[in-house]
């Protein structure tokens, strides 16, 4: 028996007013997906647990079988593993994004122009961090470059105790200053945001892309701090062999914590621009090479949500199902007589807030040799919801789909 898991970030949504008041699960045109919940368990899972905050982080964990409440340690520190470094039981990890502020003289005035500083390349965003690491690095804090827009800040000796570090993709369009932490045992942390945009607004890669008539990476945002984490293994939990593909380190990180393999996809960007061929093709190789479950992870869905692009967001479900799913499940296909292949998004990330919510998702589970009939001829969130079956404990969803 094979496994695959196609986790669709962020694809659940409340209606928009621009797709006719539909949400775009309801639109997309995804007849494979469709297909496969036609034939398949339908119905809706709490991926998020009541007192967490919604994020990819506590939801992946989730959906993988790990109790967030049990083994989340904080974001950033899943995202160093992922990164290659080697925390010190001392460390705290924070997610360092690269973002575009504006230009008013006071930094608390500046408004969140874009979390992701125009989708910045991960060679410029390197030149960015080796300055940041230059100017504020090599003691009590420690800089290291990751995907785009995603970084790292390990700070030695410190704490986790910070008050509320709010992520960039929350405050998209507002005014930054009441959203930096107050806390006393956050100040050097957002001193050093205040003082990059001195650094880095005259910076030669942000010369350069504004000439281009890009956006500039012209201030560092801190957040999403941790401890070390520690997860039992997949294969140990589960007694099968897991490869997780994805175009994020915080995916790579749960996956090498979880002891599984993690192959780089070229292309793989985290955006509709990914290598999506690319990313089904690698779950495809890790399948015929031994893993027992692939959990493909794309990213796309969840970034339209927050840029507030519903077309985009649509495109990015049809888009899987185009060239995703297909290579996926003819590699079941080929490999074994039975398999079973879950899909399903982390959590929602709404249009009309552009951040995550943890409302309970839509998920299918198809079973090659156990075909059944759902009822559902278009799998969104309201037919989901309209067959009854719900699952209140996320970490459960993975047992009962490898067992049941």
């Amino acid at each position: 028996m094979k496994y695959a898991v196609v986790l669709y970030d962020g694809m659940a949504d409340y209606p928009v007013e621009a797709l006719g008041g539909k949400t775009p699960m309801e639109v997309a045109d995804k007849p494979i997906f469709d297909s496969l919940a036609q034939r398949g368990e339908v119905g809706l899972v709490r991926t998020v647990a009541e007192g967490l905050k919604p994020g990819s982080d506590v939801a992946n964990l989730s959906v993988l079988g790990y109790d967030p409440k049990k083994y989340y340690t904080g974001r950033s520190p899943l995202e160093a593993i992922s990164i290659g470094i080697n925390m010190a039981d001392t460390d705290i990890a924070l997610r360092c994004n690269i973002v575009t502020l504006s230009d008013e003289e006071n930094y608390d005035d500046k408004t969140m122009i874009d979390y992701s500083a125009g989708d910045i390349s991960s060679a410029e965003a390197a030149e960015i961090i080796k300055t940041v690491q230059e100017h504020f690095g090599g003691g009590e804090f420690d800089f290291y470059s990751g995907v785009s827009y995603r970084h790292c800040l390990i700070h030695h000796n410190g704490t986790i105790d910070l008050g509320t570090m709010t992520p960039p993709h929350d405050i998209s369009g507002r005014v930054v200053g009441s959203y930096l932490s107050t806390s006393p045992n956050a100040e050097k942390l957002v001193r050093m945001m205040r003082e990059s945009y001195d650094l880095l607004k005259d910076h030669p890669v942000n010369k350069k892309r504004i000439a281009e008539g890009k956006r500039p990476a012209n201030s560092i945002w801190l957040w999403g701090e941790g401890k070390k984490p520690v997860l039992p293994k997949f294969e140990e939990l589960f007694g099968l062999k897991g490869a997780i593909i994805s175009a994020v380190d915080l995916l790579k990180g749960i996956g090498i914590a979880a002891g599984m393999d993690v192959p780089e996809v070229e292309g793989a960007t985290g955006y509709i621009d990914t290598n999506f061929e690319g990313k089904a093709e690698a779950a495809a190789d890790e399948l015929k090479n031994g893993a027992d479950l692939v959990y493909v992870h794309i990213e796309a869905p969840d970034e339209c949500g927050h840029r507030n692009e519903p077309e985009n967001k649509v495109k990015a479900i049809e888009l899987i199902d185009q060239r995703v799913l297909p290579i996926v499940i003819k590699a079941l296909e080929e490999i074994g007589d039975d398999y079973k292949i879950m899909i399903l998004p982390d959590h929602p990330t709404p249009i009309a807030t552009k951040t995550h919510a943890g409302d309970p998702v839509p998920y299918m589970i198809y079973h090659k040799s156990k075909e059944i009939e759902s009822g559902v001829s278009n799998i969104n969130e309201n037919t989901a919801k309209a067959t009854g079956k719900y699952i209140d404990f996320g970490p459960g969803l993975m047992k009962h789909f490898i067992d049941d």
